[in-house]
């Protein structure tokens, strides 16, 4: 039993487990757009969200992530490096303008990640700002890259299923922000120190009926995109419910990580009798 909770550590902490959710929510964005997803994108994703995200949580310097002294830590690093060859190996089957857009969204992750503004570290650090980072880049690589690399144009439904995975993004960072409340510094000045957990909670409640209804702002809303993103919505007004669990040790990092899986499969599901 401890030899498996080892390797359950291992798949999130690794980041095994979110590259599976921006897989799915990739593939949630061919379903709900009706268009066709290029595989090596997909496998471009689910690869390079783990080599970034773990150079995020662990190389916030660099010399910290090419030298590193933890054994655990070190098999972490492994599989990175392992991940990022493959992203790249994928990536080398991407379009022109796919990798335009992929360069776009590499850039913004190395400002959020790298000391490069004078009176800041890193856009990170700038106060009340990293929710909005994470979310913009988690959009544009799950629902713009996709659609790109189909060789479709960004028109309107794209936009607004754009800004829904925007919402999407908030509402799930909001349980990872009231865990960290008492361990992030003050000046990062995050949604919780400036409002408190309560009104973090109303804030995502009140974008989690945003997220649902601006489904019917598209020009073509299907049975599937309105049905799924119903059991989403409830969903995440049962996450609303649950989130001052936050601190428990898998609720964040597993639970509310895993909810884009669940919708894939949900999704999946419907597909069969839709």
């Amino acid at each position: 039993m401890s030899l498996l909770k080892k390797f359950f550590d291992f798949y999130i902490d690794a980041s095994i487990h979110v590259a599976l959710s921006v897989y799915s929510l990739a593939y949630i964005s061919t379903y709900l757009l009706e268009i066709s997803m290029d595989k090596n994108l997909a496998y471009f994703l689910f690869f390079g969200t783990i080599a970034s995200y773990n150079f995020i949580k662990y190389g916030v310097e660099a010399k910290k992530y090419i030298l590193v002294a933890n054994k655990y830590h070190k098999n972490i690093q492994f599989v990175s490096f392992i991940a990022l060859a493959i992203a790249l190996y994928y990536g080398w089957f991407l379009t022109y303008n796919t990798w335009l857009v992929i360069i776009g969204l590499v850039l913004y992750v190395g400002l959020y990640t790298l000391p490069i503004l004078p009176k800041a570290k890193n856009l990170r650090s700038l106060g009340g700002l990293k929710v909005f980072i994470v979310a913009l880049v988690w959009s544009g690589a799950t629902v713009i890259l996709p659609v790109i690399a189909a060789k479709d144009i960004v028109y309107w439904d794209v936009i607004v299923e754009a800004i829904q995975r925007f919402i999407l993004v908030l509402v799930l960072l909001i349980p990872f922000e009231i865990r960290d409340l008492q361990y992030d510094a003050p000046e990062l000045r995050t949604i919780p120190q400036r409002y408190g957990a309560t009104k973090t909670k109303i804030f995502g409640a009140f974008i989690t009926v945003a997220f649902y209804f601006i489904t019917f702002l598209k020009d073509h809303v299907s049975i599937l995109d309105a049905l799924s993103k119903g059991i989403l919505f409830l969903t995440f007004g049962m996450l609303m419910l649950e989130t001052g669990n936050a601190k428990k040790k898998y609720f964040a990092s597993f639970w509310v990580e895993a909810i884009p899986i669940m919708w894939y499969a949900v999704i999946l599901g419907l597909s069969y009798f839709i």
